[in-house]
């Protein structure tokens, strides 16, 4: 790299690496902010990443690999799929709400009725990494390190993140009202003029 083109010196792992977890979460929330129209339920849905990040970290420790470009695609992928777990629960509590519910009955009930589609989710990605992470032959390096990441921070998982995070900090959301009850004279019949 040249220095008088602006490039910090030093190996090319550490000037980018930040950057390469701040875009996807960053896109992830904007994302999530558009679908949810709240600034709140994306924040309660991301903060089941860093404890999913947490598991796939262990999950090379304990395995002896490394922090490398393979890994970081792991963690980016971990990203992904701990948010759609996340959306599920969400999601769910909030028509809950909209029909009537409290918070806490909606996200006991959210988290009841998603916990099969995101124990199905969980379990088929980790079964289906574990070839991945036990690979052996040429290239086994890279699928190894892509495998360990999704099976700890899968196994980690995000159980009871959401619904204590949705508890404490999503805001309860009100019954929308019927068009009579905002306007009484919009209920009655309208008498036709002919």
């Amino acid at each position: 790299m040249n220095p008088r083109r602006g490039n910090p010196p030093g190996p090319p792992s550490e000037k980018g690496g930040d950057r390469f977890f701040k875009h996807p979460l960053a896109f992830i929330y904007l994302m999530l902010a558009a679908q949810f129209e709240s600034f709140v339920d994306p924040f309660v849905i991301m903060l089941t990443v860093p404890l999913s990040t947490l598991g796939g970290m262990i999950a090379l420790y304990l395995t002896g690999n490394t922090m490398n470009i393979y890994s970081q695609m792991g963690l980016i992928t971990l990203i992904g799929l701990v948010t759609k777990n996340g959306i599920l629960m969400v999601e769910f509590a909030n028509q809950l709400q909209d029909e009537g519910k409290s918070k806490a009955e909606a996200i006991l009930e959210a988290s009841v009725m998603r916990l099969r589609p995101i124990l199905m989710t969980a379990g088929t990605m980790i079964l289906g990494c574990i070839p991945l992470a036990l690979a052996h032959g040429a290239g086994a390096e890279s699928r190894q390190q892509i495998g360990w990441v999704i099976v700890g921070g899968m196994t980690l998982g995000t159980l009871f993140v959401v619904p204590a995070a949705y508890l404490l900090i999503a805001r309860t959301r009100k019954v929308p009202e019927t068009e009579s009850e905002i306007m009484p004279e919009a209920a009655e019949p309208v008498p036709s003029v002919i």
